[in-house]
């Protein structure tokens, strides 16, 4: 979880005219970590959501971020409460990131042990561990990706903290389905990217155009995320031989939006747009919808305050021990990411590029939850976090 947050700008919000009657306006007076804060505008106020369910362990007390949508827009419907499955207990080490091969096996990185662990009918493995990784803070093996193209090339990418950078390899995934997976030797394919003991980012995935989407975080350097020619506080799109892709906004550079503060969750909607969930500094955590060559703001602003040249947030949650958010999936038009200070699971609902009002589920039920992964039989995995052994909750997102 990150650590020393820093304060940039308090944001000024918009709120659907319906939601008029349940607002309540709190102004929080808050003080920079360090430097001097930028002119503060008006707290951002949260409407109040319900989710209702007759079962206390499928539902937590739900509370909710604000709405993005302005007066006069449509709001998307509220999610309907995701079913437990089941809780699958099996002596995970601060897992970080959840994948799924063709027959359903779960493939998942624990970020201190550097190891890469295989669930398989309820039963986990180890299948290697990831040399040159050095944990620390929140440093160590973290996002993991399939190859679009796994089934012929049996290449499973890794996001890591080395001795002196951040960096992504790529290694072969071999073994017979249903059999014993082996971790083949490791070709680094990206470099570079800063390292610190907190914001290192960490999110990799494979977008619908075949690139590989990295989001990092600006190691506490805070003059990076505004540099399109460093690669702290981005989303980055490279080839999957790790060359900047074809098309990117910037020329012959790995940089597809900038301006991040630490990007832990990225997505794709039925629609093709690509959302990412972020950290903000004591205030602020933040669903953004990602434009190429798009400068969302940070260190100058946080959330949405509307500045020009700037791209605001589609949700904002003022309160950091609300949300903090890690993971990101889109299942059926429902973002759901992943909440550590908050201890929750939030799901917004999304229609096109109007976010929604965020719900909670599990408040303070199951801990930290670091990763949510959707499975191929449909399932959503959620990944707790410093549980001390952690496991999988494995859910049917509502209908």
């Amino acid at each position: 979880m990150t650590t020393g947050r820093h304060r940039s700008e308090r944001r000024k919000r918009l709120v659907p005219a319906a939601a008029l009657a349940l607002l309540v306006a709190p102004v929080v007076a808050l003080t920079a970590c360090t430097g001097s804060p930028s002119s503060p505008g008006t707290a951002a106020t949260p409407e109040i959501s319900t989710s209702q369910g007759t079962n206390p362990a499928q539902g937590g007390a739900a509370t909710s971020g604000p709405s993005t949508s302005g007066p006069g827009e449509a709001t998307p419907t509220t999610p309907q409460i995701p079913e437990v499955a089941q809780k699958l207990d099996v002596g995970l080490q601060l897992p970080w990131s959840v994948v799924f091969l063709p027959d359903g096996t779960a493939v998942v990185s624990e970020r201190d042990s550097a190891q890469v662990k295989s669930i398989r009918n309820g039963q986990a493995a180890t299948v290697g561990e990831v040399p040159g990784v050095e944990p620390g803070g929140e440093g160590g093996l973290l996002g993991l990706a399939l190859s679009p193209d796994f089934a012929t090339n049996r290449w499973l990418y890794a996001y890591f903290t080395s001795p002196g950078d951040n960096r992504i390899a790529r290694m072969k995934l071999t073994g017979d389905a249903g059999g014993t997976l082996t971790l083949g030797e490791p070709e680094v394919i990206f470099s570079g990217m800063p390292k610190a003991s907190t914001h290192n980012g960490g999110r990799i995935r494979f977008g619908p155009d075949g690139y590989l989407y990295v989001g990092t975080g600006d190691s506490q350097r805070r003059e990076q995320p505004q540099d399109t020619n460093a690669l702290g506080g981005k989303i980055l799109r490279l080839t999957p031989e790790g060359r900047p892709a074809p098309g990117n906004p910037f020329g012959d550079n790995p940089v597809y939006s900038y301006g991040h503060r630490n990007v832990q969750g990225l997505a794709w909607d039925g629609d093709g747009h690509l959302w990412a969930s972020e950290f903000g500094p004591d205030v602020d955590d933040e669903l953004n919808l990602i434009t190429p060559g798009g400068n969302y703001g940070w260190p100058t602003v946080t959330g949405a305050p509307g500045r020009s040249g700037l791209i605001d947030a589609k949700v904002v949650w003022p309160s950091t021990s609300d949300a903090s958010p890690s993971g990101l999936e889109i299942v059926d038009g429902v973002a759901y990411t992943g909440a550590l200070r908050g201890q929750r699971l939030w799901a917004v609902p999304l229609d096109g590029e109007t976010a929604g009002s965020p719900v909670a589920y599990f408040t303070g039920q199951y801990g930290r939850l670091r990763d949510v992964a959707r499975a191929p039989d449909g399932t959503l995995w959620v990944i707790s976090n410093n549980k001390n052994p952690d496991f999988a909750l494995i859910l049917r997102p509502g209908q």
